[in-house]
C-alpha cells in the first residue's frame, strides 16, 4: 500500500479503487495457498507441471494447473513450453530459507488463525476486544504456545515483516554509553544481534518465554554474536531481569492493552537503574489524515491481538502513567521509531 496513493493520483473512480481494496483479499487467499503447498520449493529445480505438482502437493492437477497460471499473471511464475511452469525473480521469495522470510509471513499472516480472526472485525469495532479472540477463545500469544509449529512461522514472519528495521534502528541510536541491553521480549534476537553486530562493545540479555526463545541460539549463532548474549526465560508480565543499561521493547507495547502494557513498563521501571533507558521500538503515527503504513496496522493490532499503534503525544501519555518521561523520539530510515524513555 503506498502511502501516497490517492484517487486522484490513480486517475481511477472511487469505485472501482474501493472494489480492487477488497478484492486484494482474493490475492492474500491465493499467496497463502502457494506459499502452504510450498511450490516455490517444489519449482527450485526447475521448470514442471501441474501434472508433476499435483502428486507431491496433494492437488488436483487440472485445478492446479488454473492456479499456476494465476500466479504467472501475478508474475510469481513464468509459463513455458508444454504448459510447465518456472520460478520468477518474485518466485524465488517463496522458497523456503529466502531472505525475507517471505514463505513464513504468508503462512502466518494467510492462515486460518489470522484469517478468521479478520470476519470479526464489526466485533472488534463493537467491543473493542481482538477479533481473534472470539473466533479462538483465547489470545493469540496462548494459541501461539499451544501450536509451537505456527509460532514457528509467527517468529519468522516477524523477523521477515520487520527485517529491514533493525540495522537501521543500530544506525540511528548512539549505543557508545551503554553496555549491557536487555531485549525484553526478544523472540529469536533478531534486533538484538543487528545492535550488536554493529556495536562491538555492547552486551545484550536476551529475555522471553522458553517456546520463543527456542530458534534464539541458533540466529545468534549465524550471526555470530552468541558469545556476547545471554538467553533468560520468564515473562514479563511477572518480572524483568535486573542490571542492564538500557531496556529494549521491539514491536512489545503495540501488541498490548494499556492495563498489559503498564504492567510490562512498571516491570522494566522497577529493574532499571536511576540513569538507566528504555527504548520503545515502535511505528510513531502521524497526526491528521497523513496516509501511514502504520494505521493499517493499527487494525491488526485491534484485531488479532488487542493492542493499538500510537502517536508521539499517545507514547507520552503512556510512559507518563508508569513513572517514565518521554525524553525524545528518534526516527530511522525505516518505518520504526525509537522512542527514548528515562525515569521520571
Amino acid at each position: 500500500m503506498s502511502d501516497s496513493a490517492t484517487a486522484v493520483e490513480t486517475g481511477l473512480p472511487a469505485h472501482v479503487q474501493l472494489i480492487q481494496m477488497c478484492a486484494g483479499a482474493w490475492v492474500a487467499s491465493g499467496l497463502y495457498a502457494a506459499a502452504k503447498l510450498g511450490l516455490a520449493d517444489h519449482l527450485a529445480n526447475g521448470p514442471r507441471s501441474a501434472l508433476d505438482l499435483a502428486p507431491v502437493t496433494g492437488t488436483h492437477a487440472p485445478t492446479l494447473h488454473r492456479f499456476l497460471r494465476t500466479l504467472a499473471g501475478f508474475g510469481i511464475l513464468a509459463e513455458g513450453d508444454g504448459q510447465r511452469f518456472a520460478l520468477t525473480p518474485l518466485g524465488e521469495a517463496l522458497k523456503t530459507g529466502a531472505p525475507g522470510a517471505a514463505r513464513s509471513t504468508l503462512i502466518a499472516f494467510g492462515g486460518p488463525a489470522f484469517w478468521r480472526s479478520w470476519e470479526e472485525i464489526l466485533y472488534s469495532l463493537e467491543t473493542g476486544k481482538p477479533g481473534f479472540d472470539k473466533v479462538w477463545g483465547m489470545p493469540v500469544f496462548d494459541y501461539l504456545a499451544q501450536h509451537p509449529d505456527e509460532a514457528s512461522h509467527f517468529s519468522e514472519a516477524m523477523v521477515g515483516f520487520h527485517g529491514s528495521e533493525p540495522p537501521t534502528v543500530a544506525e540511528a541510536y548512539d549505543f557508545s554509553s551503554i553496555q549491557t541491553v536487555v531485549d525484553v521480549g526478544g523472540a529469536t534476537g533478531n534486533m538484538l544481534a543487528a545492535l550488536l553486530s554493529r556495536h562491538r562493545g555492547l552486551r545484550g540479555l536476551l529475555f522471553d518465554l522458553p517456546h520463543v526463545v527456542r530458534d534464539a541460539p541458533a540466529l545468534l549463532k549465524a550471526r555470530g554474536v552468541e558469545g556476547r548474549v545471554t538467553i533468560e526465560t520468564g515473562s514479563f508480565f511477572e518480572r524483568v531481569p535486573a542490571g542492564g543499561d538500557a531496556y529494549l521493547l521491539s514491536h512489545i507495547i503495540h501488541d498490548w492493552s494499556e492495563p498489559q502494557c503498564l504492567t510490562i513498563l512498571n516491570h522494566c521501571r522497577e529493574a532499571m537503574r536511576p540513569d538507566g533507558r528504555l527504548l520503545i521500538v515502535e511505528t510513531v503515527l502521524p497526526e491528521g489524515d497523513v496516509p501511514h503504513q502504520g494505521k493499517l496496522q493499527d487494525l491488526v493490532m485491534m484485531v488479532i491481538p488487542g493492542g493499538q499503534e500510537r502517536t508521539e503525544d499517545e507514547y507520552a501519555t503512556l510512559l507518563g502513567k508508569a513513572g517514565f518521561r518521554l525524553n525524545r523520539v528518534v526516527p530511522t530510515s525505516s518505518v520504526v521509531s525509537i522512542v527514548e524513555g528515562i525515569p521520571a
